[in-house]
């Protein structure tokens, strides 16, 4: 699609190279406007050729060229300044008040069948290391329509910090569909329902093209990439013919940014089990020595296991007859702790063991101390009550992994998981019958303590870890689509 650069002057300021897709009408430009100086776009007015620039103006008869400086006027919004503080009875709050007094986490606005967006953006949330890396990110538009939405993540990661309402997506959203078109398809009612998961993968594709590595410091590596570091693994994958066993077995290294989960059959499944039958395969393809079509047996095992892992359940397959991606509904359960350490290359697995037994040695000596506890006093007891708070923050899991023995190609891969467990931090899940309608709902784990958040667009409330457990399917309740799991950390 055409782009032209233009610069634009406001407010005695001039802001150089600014991408202008023709193709997208005056909304977009003035939303690219708005996450650069903060001017709203009902409030910019901006000089163009036969007058002022409307939000539906046909870009393309605007005669715009590269390096074509254009006025705008207009002032930023001020935000409005805090009450003086007050006593407060529950009964007189609002819903923010409310949000704020309990420390709830903020929500995001539905912006019209945006729940599959919300959803998306509330369990990426969970990853704090990609909300590191989006703030060391320069200020500004971003270079580029991808580099905007990230910029726009960037904001919306800030605005829900701070927050105690519930944010409008407004740029984010519209950024999104700029750089992929099919989230704007609309029928008569207007903006349709999209599919969760392939929102969540053109997010992490547009993360993985324009958001840089971190290193050991936590400081950017431009020479990495975010999402090859912290979400992706590595698969070793061996390809063989049994009708053919004198030819070579022909092995292949494979990427992943999440793991498909083919539902197996039965009533109910475990995960655990359908992801190891997935990672062998039957094939047909020719065989250059039987000169025939013959079966080959693909045979993977990992060799690299991220930080983050998302694993996605298959749960639609398309109906022809009907035209839709008809829902699987069938009970898949999940666990809170997973070990991928059985589904890793033995080499992979010996590196792994140091890491793997010291979390061990730590879970039953909690497991100890927690059987000492009961058969002591309340008031002793709740001396002890820190044993299963998270990992204290600055802990150097550099010095743990040297005193460990974990190897150093391992312990060097900034990113990687170093013992192969991992814990359950986010769920997005799915209520329908078909990917393109329903509702989606993001469900993450508090960083702080047991509990879960339930983000429901702009709805949060606090759930216990038996209402993620009831998310694993076998009915028309909400049903998990897809799960994010964080490395466990060393203690």
């Amino acid at each position: 699609m055409p782009t032209v650069k233009v610069a634009v002057k406001w407010g005695g300021k001039r802001y150089e190279d600014i991408e202008v897709d023709t193709d997208q009408p005056g909304i977009v430009f003035k939303t690219q406007l708005y996450t650069l100086t903060g001017v709203a776009p009902e409030r910019q007015k901006i000089m163009v050729k036969g007058g002022m620039l409307k939000d539906d103006a046909d870009m393309t008869k605007l005669g715009l060229k590269e390096g074509q400086q254009i006025m705008m006027m207009g002032t930023a919004g001020e935000l409005p300044k805090a009450p003086e503080k007050r006593p407060q009875f529950m009964e007189d709050m609002t819903d923010s008040e409310i949000a704020q007094a309990l420390k709830l986490p903020a929500g995001l606005v539905n912006m019209g069948n945006t729940c599959y967006m919300n959803a998306t953006v509330q369990c990426l949330r969970a990853i704090p290391e990609l909300h590191s890396a989006l703030s060391k990110l320069p200020a500004g538009p971003g270079g580029d329509t991808r580099g905007g939405l990230m910029s726009a993540m960037k904001n919306m990661f800030d605005d829900l910090d701070k927050s105690g309402d519930a944010v409008l997506p407004l740029v984010f959203l519209q950024m999104l569909r700029v750089v992929f078109p099919q989230f704007s398809e609309q029928d008569r009612h207007g903006f349709m329902q999209q599919d969760a998961e392939e929102c969540w993968g053109q997010i992490v594709q547009a993360i993985n093209e324009k958001v840089p590595g971190l290193t050991k410091d936590g400081e950017l590596n431009r020479d990495k990439h975010f999402v090859e570091q912290f979400m992706t693994g590595e698969l070793l994958s061996t390809l063989s013919s049994p009708e053919a066993p004198e030819e070579a077995p022909v092995v292949s290294v494979e990427t992943f940014n999440k793991l498909r989960v083919n539902i197996g059959s039965g009533v109910s499944t475990y995960m655990t089990s359908d992801i190891e039958a997935g990672l062998t395969e039957k094939i047909e393809k020719n065989s250059p020595t039987l000169n025939r079509s013959a079966e080959y047996i693909k045979k993977s095992k990992i060799s690299r296991l991220p930080a983050y892992l998302t694993t996605n359940f298959v749960r639609f397959q398309w109906k022809a007859t009907e035209r839709i991606k008809a829902k699987i509904l069938k009970r898949v359960h999940f666990p809170f702790e997973l070990d991928m350490s059985p589904f890793c290359t033995p080499d992979l697995q010996q590196k792994l063991l140091p890491a793997k037994d010291r979390l061990k040695e730590v879970a039953d000596r909690k497991a100890t101390e927690r059987k000492q506890k009961k058969l002591k006093t309340d008031e002793e007891a709740k001396d002890k009550m820190d044993i299963d708070q998270p990992v204290a923050e600055g802990k150097d899991q550099a010095a743990i992994m040297k005193e460990i023995g974990v190897d150093p190609s391992l312990a060097d891969d900034v990113g990687a998981n170093v013992s192969g467990q991992y814990d359950l931090v986010a769920v997005l899940t799915h209520v329908g019958r078909a990917a393109d309608s329903g509702h989606y709902i993001g469900w993450v784990k508090d960083s702080k303590g047991e509990d879960w958040w339930k983000f429901d667009d702009d709805k949060v409330s606090i759930v216990k870890p038996d209402d993620v457990t009831k998310l694993e399917g076998g009915g028309d309740w909400h049903t998990a689509y897809i799960c994010l799991y964080r490395a466990k950390p060393l203690e």
